[in-house]
């Protein structure tokens, strides 16, 4: 297949309707995690396996745009050919999370600044030549006690904004990912309002960086009561208390918004996104860009065996059909009940 080429169609393609993005961008340590948990050895191998038995899905490319790669994922090969080509024969837009992962900011406690920023435009090049079409950088924003700070969330802005920059000097589309995070005993006010400023100081940076905002996607977090706090907020209030805060800070000229699940559950991401989604009333289109709450059903079924291939595949589909339903305001739980096929 061949893609769009230039980024503004990019951006267009990736939020084709009814569709959205897998995150299949888990680090190392990440994988390794979910992987121990159903006694799986985190070897290339099996990475890679599990990789193959996702992206060859049947179907998948009915609800799924794009797919957001790791490094060591970018160069594998499904069946002769790289795992990009095999994705792009499947009229699926291959990208890359090009960030190093978090480490701690000097001089401010419990907080987090992005690194990768070191050799950034050489490695965009090469991502470019193995097949890339749009790049991923996410930061890192914790609510709690005295934090976040205006440094933290500064520091993070101009990050962002250097790398999409970057991005679209290389010819590639960035996704920007500020993740404002769940954990935490604050209420849904305090999500929105930390969520808000972080959001007003990245697209601050972008400009000042001279990034075309009609060249990128947004990543962000839905707005959440924090994961411990005694009082959640109910879903009719979340999806306001999102839409809210998404027309207080993000730029019309942004084409789309993808939300990522952050730790939610499978089900419950889906019911949130079809909660947003079915309001309309915003100037952008709305879509998803799930990782685990995807992943999750399949991987508990696959368990690294290849007799379960099928089923896990099947497992995947019907969550990204759920999910192609969500953005589009038309899933209910009755789709949860359906017989997988």
């Amino acid at each position: 297949m061949s893609f769009p080429t230039t980024l503004e169609s990019t951006a267009q393609a990736l939020l084709a309707s009814g569709k959205g993005l897998l995150a299949a961008d888990e680090s190392f340590p990440t994988i390794e995690k979910r992987f121990k948990v159903f006694d799986i050895s985190s070897t290339e191998e099996n990475r890679r396996g599990y990789r193959e038995m996702l992206f060859t899905t049947p179907g998948l490319s009915e609800f799924i745009s794009g797919v957001i790669l790791f490094d060591e994922t970018i160069r594998q090969k499904i069946g002769g050919a790289s795992i990009p080509e095999a994705l792009a024969r499947q009229g699926i837009i291959p990208g890359i999370k090009v960030d190093q992962g978090t480490m701690a900011l000097p001089g401010f406690a419990d907080e987090k600044i992005t690194q990768g920023l070191d050799g950034l435009r050489e490695r965009l090049i090469e991502y470019r030549e193995l097949g890339a079409r749009f790049t991923k950088w996410r930061a890192v924003i914790t609510i709690g006690g005295h934090i976040p700070s205006r440094t933290c969330i500064e520091a993070n802005a101009n990050a962002l904004a250097l790398f999409a920059a970057l991005s679209q000097e290389a010819g590639l589309v960035p996704i920007v990912e500020p993740e404002v995070l769940m954990n935490g005993e604050h209420p849904i006010a305090c999500c929105e309002e930390v969520t808000t400023v972080t959001l007003k100081s990245v697209f601050g940076a972008l400009v000042e960086h001279r990034v075309v905002l009609e060249q990128i996607l947004l990543k962000t977090g839905m707005i959440l009561s924090g994961a411990e706090c005694p009082q959640q907020a109910d879903v009719a209030v979340m999806a306001e208390t999102t839409r809210r805060c998404l027309r207080r800070a993000v730029p019309a000229a942004v084409p789309g918004i993808v939300f990522l699940s952050g730790g939610q559950s499978d089900e419950v991401a889906t019911q949130r996104l079809n909660a947003i989604c079915r309001a309309g009333d915003v100037p952008w289109k709305l879509s998803f860009s799930f990782g685990r709450a995807l992943q999750a059903p399949a991987l508990k079924i696959w368990k690294g065996s290849r007799e379960n291939v099928m089923a896990a595949q099947a497992a995947l589909h019907h969550r990204a059909q759920c999910n192609s339903s969500a953005i589009q305001g038309k899933y209910s739980a009755m789709m949860e009940r359906a017989t997988l096929v």
